[in-house]
């Protein structure tokens, strides 16, 4: 038992690390647009993922695309359109303010399965939520500062995309939801090829749009996955901060993007708002489970 909890804290520190490159690696695109590079990445992501999947379940993989069902159609929407959201926030305020504000996203759907799955929160849950809606208050103002506040909204509207995305997968535990995941690929490159343009981009662009669709997130999101086979949901939340707390560092070390204050205390705000609910939510689900 402790060896496939050693293997699943392993699988999420990993899936967050490969995750946390997204920053870098954005920054380091030379000329290409975001439409042309949700277009590389998001298809090279459902490449990646369908051929992982056409290896794991082999004659069986067309039925597990067809398990998903409508649930699992809204669930590759939702995460397509989170995925849009998120590389254009990236690419219009600082990497510190993206990673943080969507780092909150645990915190924002305990507070959305309270108020539609009528799921139970503590008062000192609820408390840290309010917390974690004060740092972000911080973010938004360092954007009115900075000039980055199309970027802070886009990475708010990836929240709750993304917390859309987890309710679904809550009100459908008994789905295999990869194939979901898998689809949110091809989705999201049908909904930006009409603002594309032309396909045509430098050799490097291409080179870090495929590494962001295969590498970055098909990879880090499959072993994310993956994770939550060992992991109680509250370690997910817990230990998937890795990504958030690595995406800032690489940047500054790369690039020399450095967050400003007011980015340094929402952001501290909201990883002290996680880290205490998912410790109080960590010990609830143990004491469940004994």
């Amino acid at each position: 038992m402790r060896n496939h909890y050693k293997f699943g804290l392993s699988l999420i520190l990993l899936g967050g690390t490969f995750l946390s490159l997204s920053g870098i690696l954005l920054r380091h695109i030379e000329s290409a647009s975001g439409w042309q590079i949700l277009f590389y990445r998001s298809l090279t992501c459902f490449i990646f993922i369908a051929t992982v999947l056409a290896f794991q379940y082999r004659k069986t993989t067309v039925a597990k695309f067809k398990a998903i069902g409508l649930p699992g159609l809204g669930a590759s929407l939702t995460l397509s359109i989170g995925s849009i959201f998120y590389i254009m926030a990236m690419l219009n305020t600082t990497v510190a303010n993206v990673v943080f504000i969507i780092g909150a996203s645990p915190l924002v759907a305990a507070l959305a399965g309270w108020l539609f799955l009528k799921e139970k929160v503590s008062l000192m849950q609820l408390l840290t939520m309010l917390l974690a809606v004060l740092g972000i208050g911080l973010m938004f103002a360092d954007g009115f500062v900075s000039g980055g506040m199309l970027g802070n909204v886009l990475a708010l509207m990836m929240v709750f995309m993304y917390v859309i995305y987890l309710l679904i997968l809550r009100k459908n535990r008994h789905i295999d939801m990869l194939p979901a995941t898998c689809l949110s690929g091809l989705v999201t490159a049908m909904i930006v090829l009409p603002f594309v343009g032309t396909l045509a981009i430098s050799n490097q662009d291409l080179l870090i749009s495929l590494l962001l669709g295969s590498v970055q997130f098909g990879m880090g999101f499959m072993l994310l996955t993956w994770s939550t086979r060992y992991l109680l949901a509250a370690e997910v939340a817990l230990f998937s901060l890795s990504e958030s707390i690595l995406n800032p560092i690489w940047v500054w070390i790369g690039v020399n993007e450095v967050p400003s204050n007011l980015t340094l205390a929402g952001s501290a705000v909201v990883l002290f708002s996680v880290i205490v609910y998912s410790v109080m939510a960590l010990k609830k689900e143990r004491s469940q489970k004994l």
